[in-house]
């Protein structure tokens, strides 16, 4: 589709991990200087369960940075080769596969015994979550001001009893959403502009989708079949970020006898990575793409 819409600056989210269980409370505890050392421990029971398969592996979030307040959970990112012998293998030594969360093609799993883990699983050493978490992580390391602001915004969301709540098709905690205006700030500190898809998630990002389904389907004089309802179980909402801009959207229906169609692609014509990371997702997962609504009011 050559469709080029105006960037939107919306703050993205940063995401280490879900909310610890079906009525888990949130706790965010002073820095234990014990959090490197489990990493290490869980990173070789790791690299021992993948063996040759894994490709890296870094401990991230806020459990990887000396002197900042956390949940009591090690973060960790692996990269393996191939992925149905990774989900596997980390099945066999206690961690439970609990999907994408909120990244296309990332495998996420949690781990309740001994040390408490979050895992995230890619498979392409150079995917853009992988930089923009180490680069995040390692300016909280140098930077104390910015690692203790941090620290000061996550208790002051906790303050609010609402931020325990889950929210959205995605059933995240409100507390992981009310942090992603703080890790925009960071990344646009950064400097990291690289081009990342996400599932549409915070407010803001879905303020967004509706801006670009409005305008796009007042351009063919039509109504919008979900009528602002993202939440519709049957849709998938892609967004494809530069840095801290919206860039593009796509909406993939899940179809009965496990197909799709994509309804809606909002992309600019030089952006093949958003094609190619749909395009894989519904490799993926099995789905058969079988219809494409591909229309250019221009």
């Amino acid at each position: 589709m050559k469709l080029k819409p105006a960037a939107l600056l919306v703050f993205p989210l940063l995401f280490n991990g879900p909310l610890n269980g079906v009525g888990a409370l949130i706790e965010i505890v002073p820095y234990d200087s014990n959090w490197p050392q489990m990493f290490e421990e869980e990173k070789a029971t790791i690299q021992a369960a993948l063996g040759d398969n894994l490709i890296a592996i870094h401990h991230i979030g806020s459990t990887a940075v000396p002197g900042l307040a956390a949940k009591p959970k090690i973060d960790i990112i692996a990269i393996a080769k191939d992925r149905k012998g990774a989900i596997s293998a980390l099945g066999k030594i206690g961690y439970q596969n609990k999907g994408e969360w909120n990244i296309p093609l990332k495998c996420g799993f949690t781990k309740r015994t001994g040390p408490e883990v979050n895992l995230h699983l890619f498979f392409d050493a150079n995917h853009p979550e992988i930089e923009l978490n180490l680069r995040f992580r390692d300016h909280l390391r140098t930077h104390p001001d910015v690692r203790d602001e941090y620290a000061e915004i996550k208790r002051q969301i906790l303050q609010d009893e609402a931020s325990q709540q889950k929210t959205g098709k995605l059933s995240f905690p409100v507390y992981t959403i009310k942090k992603s205006v703080f890790i925009g700030k960071i990344i646009e500190t950064i400097g990291f502009d690289r081009l990342r898809v996400l599932k549409c998630l915070t407010e803001s990002e879905q303020d967004a989708v509706r801006r670009f389904r409005k305008d796009h389907f007042a351009r063919l004089a039509i109504s919008d079949p979900l009528d602002g309802d993202l939440d519709d179980e049957s849709h998938e909402h892609f967004i494809l970020y530069r840095g801290t801009e919206i860039v593009g959207y796509a909406d993939i229906h899940i179809l009965p006898e496990n197909e799709t169609e994509i309804c809606m692609l909002v992309t600019p014509e030089n952006y093949p990575y958003f094609n190619n990371v749909i395009s894989e997702w519904i490799e993926v997962h099995g789905y058969k793409c079988f219809k494409i609504y591909s229309m250019n009011p221009n």
